[in-house]
């Protein structure tokens, strides 16, 4: 029997399953590496494919849990921001510094009102000064406040950064730019 040529053109069902399995792969690769080594209990490449995906959907649900709590802050802040106009927030005088240590990675994000503001380049320099580096900065201003996130990546993981030291660092650099 004789084929003809759109039928001979066409790959096959191995063919195509083969393609769509490598494709799967790939994204399952890339869906884990897009987890923070941090939130892994083992090594990546020790886990199988099933255990990557259950992974990353436990992180997802941690994010997702993240968010909800971030917009429950953001909503009393946004209260609290219309109740009271002496930029007294949560029961805390602005500017804040807050750090997080992600083990590899560092999160720091300060809280300051539209007036009283501070010259980031002084905060990356302060970061980078204690042996991370920045990854990525960003912020948004919520009626008179400005939050600003910085999530910055330890140079050498073995050294670390003595977090302690950035928030004093921090702190004293807000504290005297508000003056």
């Amino acid at each position: 029997m004789k084929k003809s040529i759109s039928e001979s053109s066409r790959p096959d069902r191995k063919t195509v399953e083969r393609n769509r399995r490598i494709h799967m792969k790939g994204l399952c690769f890339k869906l884990a590496s897009l987890i923070p080594s941090h939130h892994f209990k083992h090594s990546k490449d020790m886990l199988s494919q099933q255990g990557q995906l259950d992974h990353a959907a436990a992180y997802i649900k941690h994010l997702k849990e993240r968010i909800e709590k971030l917009k429950k802050i953001k909503e009393q802040a946004m209260v609290i921001s219309g109740a009271n106009n002496n930029k007294i927030m949560m029961g805390l005088r602005l500017p804040i510094v807050e750090l997080r240590d992600l083990g590899s990675s560092i999160e720091v994000v300060l809280i300051s009102g539209l007036k009283k503001n501070f010259m980031m380049y002084e905060v990356i320099t302060i970061i980078e000064e204690e042996g991370a580096e920045v990854v990525s900065v960003s912020f948004s201003t919520v009626g008179d406040k400005v939050f600003h996130t910085i999530h910055a990546q330890v140079k050498i993981c073995r050294v670390g950064v003595e977090t302690s030291r950035v928030c004093q660092r921090l702190q004293e650099l807000i504290d005297w730019s508000c003056i």
